[in-house]
């Protein structure tokens, strides 16, 4: 009897907080259609999207599961041609050079490996005719997802857990009256199977499939009834007359392991350690680990009242008419946000793989541009809101695929642009750290920048954790490595150090008449204005991390010497923010990328604080961006937020914000980018951009510095983190600060602003510059 009190007691208590908390759970009362309508669960290495059909389906995705092995893709031609090339930019035959470029510089073939699905696990019920109560919830704060509904009198439930401590997936179904529960289990993919087979032998019922595809892997269901019969025909695994039937799950590849029985044995091991530990005891640890982290950040916008107890779909159809009536849609989000990298982004050992284009989900295997990793914008985006919102866990893998793309961009450097040291990565690449142009086309092939702005990603793991070994031992051999190859790539034009050919990103400009072929659109050309922002940023960093090391060789001389020959940002004679060298006209007005706008964010060199006049035209850029139709796709919506958010425009932020809430949101709250296709980077952008107008830091702890006064004039939020490793809890009432506090997890001296300059007290003191602060030290901020 105690099984059916437990079942019926988790139905009552998951429906109360469901009715209960708006901003916590995604709830929905039909069942899923398709994967943007499932409720996505993850460890960071495998993970599941539920429908919650009566057959059931649910997809699973192992991450290092892609389409083959690498292979050399660079241009031959390429080093060869590159002086030939830079004198026809230089001569302003910009359409000869263009072509040239994509002639003699395109990789072959010209897309590097995509992902691919693992396997679907499908689970018939035998349930057919109307459903009672039919509930799904995803609980954002533990990880966890649920379905649960009524037929023939009899309660049934199901509960899906990703375990990051266990490393395994596993699922419980439970009816609420003895031996109603029957379930025909199934696991299939639609290519490349070498084998598929159910078996029961020796108390071990287990379904295995291995693919022979571009990743050899091995997949195991291991099924566990309480009672009842277990049987097997072929493929399939039968439970008749049970009460309880749990299935733990695992796929392991040939990516990470040298061998089938290396990887074999890796999955019998954490299979047979789930099975003896048990379904609760592997739920209770997952559970522990994932809301140990989630839970450190709190935030609360406003209540939504009972706007916020409709299923998910009713509150998007209610948000486009009245987005003030329900704010904790924003707050879900948010929290949804750092749900996802935590499940699709963990360190899971030796080459753990970051989120990708879709995070970790996929059911394609010709998925929208390869589902790979896009480091001209998209795979930072993913990592915007990592350190900001107490995620730092999830940064590992960001960093082991920066390793792999060293090691293929040293080679890449040497092929194609004749540099002996250093790295090169261009604007894609996949599991094996692809360094090659990927695709062909003169606005995105070849640009040679991705090196320096995944670099970024470590020195600011750093500044937010203040860890000096993994400055040291992690940052510091990336930074000078991405160092060496500009070194040795850039070249002297005009008294600068400038890139080409090079671009910005996806953007066209048009041949003014000066220039040939004129009126034509090209993208190709010599110092792209994000090209010489990212070199800002990487010699700064050089420069700053040997400081931090007392390190003064070469590398931080060469930076200094190279950083003060830079070109400066220019401003265009409409006070704008020029993209490229030349004041051309625009291809796009209103093109998605804001490239040109990196050292607003998610650079430093051109914020506020920093320099008044370049925030200003880069205002008007973004301003004039916007006005032509920008932020087309939810990833471009939520980079203008940010932006917003960096101007101290909090108004705009919060627009776009329910703008991006009525428009780019797909069935389960994921993000859309063109064709409604779903890409997860416009999830992670949008918690980022919330992150950024209630705290930032890159040049001082700024307290409530871009807050929407109107739309959210009370509220709070707990647990942010700032540059230097500060923890910030913040409330506010009337649109104003009334107290924060900032907690010193590694001491040192912090430098304070609240809101637009005002004056403050620090522990009742009035705030008159920086302050020591003392290892776990706490701070209490008032207003004067």
């Amino acid at each position: 009897m105690r099984v059916y009190t437990y079942v019926t007691s988790f139905i009552v208590v998951t429906l109360t907080h469901a009715q209960r908390d708006a901003s916590r759970y995604l709830y929905f009362n039909t069942p899923g259609s398709s994967l943007s309508s499932s409720l996505p669960i993850g460890n960071g290495r495998v993970a599941a999207a539920a429908y919650g059909t009566t057959l059931e389906r649910i997809t699973i995705n192992e991450n290092s599961v892609w389409s083959g092995q690498w292979q050399d893709r660079g241009n031959s031609q390429s080093l060869n041609a590159l002086s030939s090339i830079r004198q026809k930019l230089m001569d302003g035959d910009m359409s000869s050079a263009g072509q040239q470029t994509l002639d003699a510089m395109a990789g072959n073939p010209q897309s590097p490996k995509q992902y691919h699905p693992t396997v679907d696990m499908t689970i018939d019920f035998g349930h057919s005719g109307t459903l009672g109560s039919y509930t799904r919830i995803l609980d954002t704060r533990q990880g966890t997802a649920m379905t649960t509904y009524i037929l023939g009198g009899v309660n049934y439930t199901r509960e899906y857990v990703a375990s990051y401590p266990a490393g395994v997936l596993a699922f419980r179904m439970m009816a609420n009256q003895a031996g109603k529960l029957n379930v025909d289990i199934a696991l299939a993919r639609s290519q490349n199977v070498a084998s598929n087979a159910a078996s029961s032998s020796g108390n071990i019922n287990s379904i295995t499939l291995k693919g022979n595809g571009g990743i050899p892997f091995t997949a195991e269901a291991r099924v566990v009834s309480d009672t009842g019969s277990i049987s097997v025909n072929e493929k399939t695994m039968s439970v008749k007359g049970a009460t309880i039937v749990d299935i733990f799950f695992d796929a392991e590849t040939s990516y990470r392991y040298g061998s089938a029985s290396a990887w074999e044995l890796e999955l019998k091991n954490k299979l047979d350690n789930a099975v003896k530990a048990g379904y609760n005891a592997v739920k209770t640890a997952a559970v522990k680990d994932a809301e140990g982290i989630l839970s450190r950040v709190n935030i609360n916008l406003g209540s939504s009242g009972s706007a916020g107890t409709q299923p998910i779909p009713s509150r998007l159809s209610n948000y486009k008419k009245n987005a003030g009536a329900d704010p904790e849609l924003v707050t879900l989000y948010f929290n949804y946000g750092r749900h996802l990298l935590l499940a699709s982004s963990r360190d899971t050992g030796d080459r753990s793989l970051p989120a990708n284009l879709q995070g970790i989900w996929n059911d394609n295997y010709d998925p929208p541009w390869q589902s790979k990793y896009t480091v001209n914008i998209n795979t930072e985006m993913n990592y915007w809101h990592a350190l900001t919102t107490n995620l730092d866990e999830t940064h590992k893998p960001l960093f082991d695929l920066v390793d792999m793309t060293r090691a293929q961009g040293r080679a890449m450097a040497k092929k194609m642009y004749g540099c002996n040291d250093g790295f090169v990565v261009h604007h894609n690449t996949d599991l094996w750290g692809d360094a090659a142009p990927v695709d062909k086309g003169t606005p995105y092939t070849v640009w040679p920048m991705g090196g320096a702005w995944l670099s970024q990603h470590l020195m600011e793991h750093y500044r937010f954790t203040q860890d000096k070994n993994f400055l040291q031992n992690r940052a510091w051999p990336v930074l000078k490595d991405a160092a060496n190859f500009y070194y040795c790539y850039l070249f002297m034009y005009n008294g600068s150090y400038v890139t080409g050919p090079s671009l910005s990103p996806e953007n066209t400009f048009v041949v003014p008449s000066n220039m040939r072929t004129a009126g034509k659109t090209e993208g190709v050309d010599i110092a792209p204005t994000m090209d010489n922002e990212l070199l800002w940023e990487l010699f700064n960093n050089v420069i700053s991390a040997g400081k931090a090391l007392g390190i003064t060789d070469i590398t931080v001389s060469k930076a200094k010497d190279y950083l003060s020959k830079i070109k400066e940002p220019k401003i265009g004679s409409k006070g704008q923010l020029l993209e490229w060298r030349n004041e051309y006209k625009e291809g796009e007005p209103a093109h998605r990328h804001f490239s040109h706008l990196f050292g607003l964010f998610p650079g430093s060199q051109m914020t506020p604080l920093v320099s008044e006049t370049l925030a200003q035209a880069s205002k008007v850029a973004l301003d004039n961006r916007m006005r032509a139709g920008s932020g087309s796709t939810g990833w471009s919506r939520v980079w203008a937020m940010n932006l917003y958010a960096r101007l101290l425009d909090g108004a705009n932020v919060w627009s776009n914000a329910v703008t991006f809430l009525q428009t780019y949101t797909l069935d389960n709250l994921w993000n859309s980018g063109e064709n409604r296709w779903f890409q997860i980077d416009g999830n992670f952008g949008f918690t980022s951009a919330i992150a950024e107008m209630l705290l930032q830091s890159h040049s001082v702890v700024h307290i409530l510095p871009a807050l929407p006064k109107s739309a959210i004039p009370k509220g709070s939020v707990k647990g942010l983190v700032a540059r230097g490793n500060f923890v910030v809890d913040i409330d506010w009432s009337g649109g104003s600060m009334t107290q924060a506090t900032v907690t010193a997890r590694s001491g040192g001296e912090v430098a304070l602003r609240v809101e637009n300059g005002a004056a403050f007290k620090v522990d009742g003191k009035v705030y008159t510059g920086p302050l020591k602060t003392n290892v776990g030290g706490k701070y209490t901020i008032t207003k004067a």
